[in-house]
């Protein structure tokens, strides 16, 4: 499991986009949100690196 701190989500289009971008290269991830903390939680086959560039890559940057 992978919780990545993402900067820029304001609604759920947004958390919609970040799903979509996840589940784009890992269909069977499970992806959870938190507007007001700006956390993704990931359940993925996905590496951080790997699950951050797609997140930063659909205009969410992902904050270290």
């Amino acid at each position: 499991m992978l919780s990545l701190k993402v900067s820029g989500m304001t609604c759920g289009g947004c958390i919609n986009a970040v799903t979509r971008a996840i589940q784009g290269e890992d269909p069977a991830a499970k992806v959870q949100a938190d507007l007001a903390t700006q956390t993704v939680t990931l359940e993925t086959t996905l590496s951080q690196v790997q699950a951050s560039q797609l997140i930063t890559d659909a205009g969410f940057p992902v904050v270290q």
